[in-house]
């Protein structure tokens, strides 16, 4: 397996420099050359919209510099951050050490779990937007409305990511903006946009979604910040900075003051490092459009062969799951979340929103207990596996247009041991015409990709908790029970 270069990206939006979340650094693919990389920049890239706001963040936007709270020395978690992601840190890091996260260099395990930032009050946030420049004015994006969703949608699949040799480029659909843009307690007015006064064209784009997360036990409200995209021609304007402060003052007029986010480049401090890997569902495509490369010694048809899938699932009992399944659904995951470090907790409507099938969106298979087995357990919902749809936009391919791949969403093995349930998964998505699937080491997920056929990627994921300190970490991968979009 090749591996292929990483691009580089500033630590974060700054007084100092352009804000660049939308081109940030991508982690590599395995055994695909450069151009495999470019569907795996596009959703580090993606999540790169995180991370100049931490997440949901400060007051009015100016704090003090706090020192961290991660598990050991400075320079042990250095090194130990620096052999996980093959990325030194930085010394310094002019923007983050404004910041309320920890740093590299704090206190270790003699400071508590909790807030960092000092204490504030929803009347201590500005109350008024931040200024933009004369010819630009805020705008609330109404994605309800099918003329504004599309504006997003153009905004983003023409400006928001593409690979460094312009083979792909990230392309979110319209319905799937609209799923991740409005789970139960969305907010319109943390759809911020930018427009141009004059012609009144949306150039800017940042959104917020709350979320509760659950850090080392502790249940607390956050937001999850995605999609910060500004159009290419007007990144020298600096109105990523003023976006940024504006979705964060907009937060915290709700009383919310923490968040997790994730990114593909270090910076102080990652509660966990996670990394992707890639199972090819159609080879043959996949080198055709120059993702991945036929092995030394292998031709085509053995290649073929090697990822060829059972034609079913093997699950018993396996079937999509129904709005009426959510309590269940919603009680089994959250059991199972309960025995990681750092998840998310979901509510029967949360679950219903992020869980129930939609075409090209979000799948989700339950598994029920057969009505002949014991009185206790007919009809209950034992298992649950998901994935989401993220395509790329294959450009300049005379016969493929499109890179279909699936995410493996949240799963809960309870009657099927795991490795069973995300090859039914991957057996149900190739049917589809889903093209490869991918997966974060995160969960259980470590011990049964390499069997299934799975490449690891060469770059992480890092994951973050803003103006939030929890001790011991970084955690391993294998302590994260929380997927972010």
């Amino acid at each position: 397996m090749t591996k292929t270069k990483e691009k580089e990206a500033p630590e974060a939006p700054s007084a100092a420099g352009e804000a660049a979340s939308t081109s940030g650094s991508g982690a590599a693919a395995p055994g695909s050359g450069s151009a495999a990389n470019a569907e795996l920049v596009a959703r580090v890239q993606a999540q790169l919209a995180a991370l100049g706001t931490g997440a949901g963040a400060s007051g009015s936007g100016s704090t003090a510099v706090v020192p961290g709270g991660g598990g050991g020395s400075g320079s042990g978690v250095r090194a130990a951050i620096a052999k996980q992601t093959k990325t030194k840190p930085k010394e310094r890091y002019a923007f983050w050490e404004t910041q309320p996260v920890v740093q590299f260099d704090g206190a270790g395990d003699a400071q508590e779990d909790g807030p960092i930032d000092k204490p504030k009050t929803v009347g201590d946030v500005r109350q008024e937007p931040y200024p933009l420049p004369d010819s630009f004015e805020w705008c609330e994006a109404d994605v309800c409305d099918a003329a504004q969703v599309r504006e997003v949608y153009e905004l983003l699949s023409l400006n928001y990511v593409e690979d460094d040799d312009a083979m792909f480029r990230f392309n979110y659909s319209r319905e799937f903006l609209q799923w991740a843009l409005q789970p139960p307690g969305f907010r319109r007015d943390w759809h911020v946009g930018v427009r141009v006064k004059a012609s009144r064209k949306l150039v800017a784009f940042i959104s917020a979604i709350p979320a509760t997360v659950v850090a080392a036990g502790k249940s607390l409200p956050m937001v999850e910040i995605n999609f910060l995209c500004v159009h290419k021609k007007l990144r020298s304007k600096r109105l990523a900075p003023v976006m940024i402060k504006e979705i964060t003052r907009r937060v915290n007029l709700c009383d919310i003051w923490q968040a997790a986010y994730t990114a593909g480049v270090v910076l102080p401090m990652p509660v966990a490092v996670c990394r992707y890997w890639h199972r090819s569902l159609n080879p043959k495509k996949l080198i055709e459009i120059g993702f991945s490369s036929l092995a030394p010694r292998m031709t085509m048809a053995r290649t073929i062969k090697l990822y060829k899938l059972p034609p079913t699932p093997a699950t018993a009992g396996l079937r999509p799951m129904r709005p009426s399944d959510s309590p269940a659904v919603a009680a089994l995951l959250n059991s199972y979340l309960a025995r990681f470090k750092v998840a998310q907790h979901f509510t029967a409507d949360e679950v219903e929103h992020w869980l129930s099938p939609r075409e090209m969106v979000v799948d989700c298979y339950v598994v029920e207990a057969p009505s002949s087995g014991s009185a206790s357990t007919s009809g209950q919902i034992t298992d649950v596996v998901s994935f989401y749809t993220l395509p790329s936009s294959v450009l300049g391919h005379p016969e493929h247009k499109e890179l279909r791949a699936a995410y493996m969403f949240y799963t809960v093995p309870g009657s099927v041991p795991l490795p069973q349930l995300l090859q039914d998964a991957m057996v149900l998505a190739a049917s589809k015409g889903y093209d490869v699937f991918n997966a974060l080491d995160l969960m259980e997920n470590q011990a049964v990709l390499k069997d299934l056929k799975f490449g690891v990627g060469d770059g992480t994921l890092q994951y973050y908790l803003y103006n939030w300190r929890v001790r011991g970490v970084p955690f391993g991968a294998p302590d994260v029970g929380l997927i972010l979009l």
